[in-house]
């Protein structure tokens, strides 16, 4: 994997955004390979397709491709905010990209979220355009990936620094069971692994997530069984070897 971007395939253009896109493009159909399989390279999709940039010839998986120049940041900018809730809650969205790249036109960082960590809670969105803007009224959003769990944060390169393809498909097969929850289901799953992120230790106990009851009933206000709710999601987790039972309601994180 080349971390430098060929420059000379920027020639003949004039703005920053199509020598963006350009250059981006053409790194991860040169350098990228598909998370879920390893098959190498990614395809294109045709131009201004409205939901992926590339998908995987050998399992179909699909990608869409978001990049900016400068810090790895935790709002990443997107389009519109309705058409970003259709396609999150469809079971066509796709999963994403994102691709941080230094003045010298080098990569920092790559990563790819599975689409499954996609929820409603993490769209945010933006002020409407004035009345005076050429799209008067229209609505925009930011991803917020500060709520996305540390499960769903698979770099391919990390500071400049290329993963092992082997520890990347690891990671991003480790959660593929979350595909076949509805979105409800998916978003207990995904709360309690924000409750278990947030606790200080490698090793938590059951009294540790009971803890965040409080929260969580805030959240599902009509759930009156939240303790037996978070058991439940408790042994999944443990089926899934996300996390490992140690004994006496004790628990250890999992990397």
């Amino acid at each position: 994997m080349n971390l430098k971007f060929e420059t000379e395939l920027a020639n003949g253009y004039t703005s920053n955004s199509q020598i963006a896109r350009v250059l981006t493009e053409s790194w991860v159909k040169q350098n990228s390979y598909c998370p879920n399989c390893g098959e190498k390279p990614l395809n294109e999709f045709e131009n201004n397709r409205p939901v992926a940039d590339f998908h995987c010839l050998k399992c179909s998986e699909e990608f869409e491709l978001k990049s900016k120049s400068g810090k790895f940041s935790n709002t990443i900018t997107d389009g519109a905010y309705d058409t970003m809730i259709q396609r999150i809650t469809s079971d066509t969205n796709p999963n994403f990209f994102f691709l941080t790249y230094s003045k010298d036109l080098t990569v920092d960082n790559f990563l790819i979220i599975p689409k499954q960590f996609f929820t409603p809670e993490i769209i945010i969105k933006r002020k409407p355009l004035s009345e005076t803007a050429r799209r008067a009224g229209w609505t925009g959003c930011n991803i917020d990936i500060s709520k996305v769990s540390e499960l769903g944060k698979i770099f391919l390169v990390e500071k400049s620094k290329i993963i092992k393809p082997e520890i990347v498909q690891t990671a991003f097969n480790k959660t593929t069971f979350l595909r076949t929850k509805n979105i409800d289901a998916r978003g207990w799953i995904l709360d309690i692994l924000h409750c278990i992120e947030k606790t200080p230790n490698k090793d938590f106990t059951l009294k540790d997530i009971y803890n965040f009851e409080k929260d969580l009933r805030v959240k599902y206000p009509n759930n009156n069984f939240i303790k037996d709710k978070i058991r439940q999601q408790l042994q999944l987790l443990r089926d899934r070897g996300i996390i490992e039972f140690t004994g006496r309601a004790t628990y250890k994180k999992i990397k």
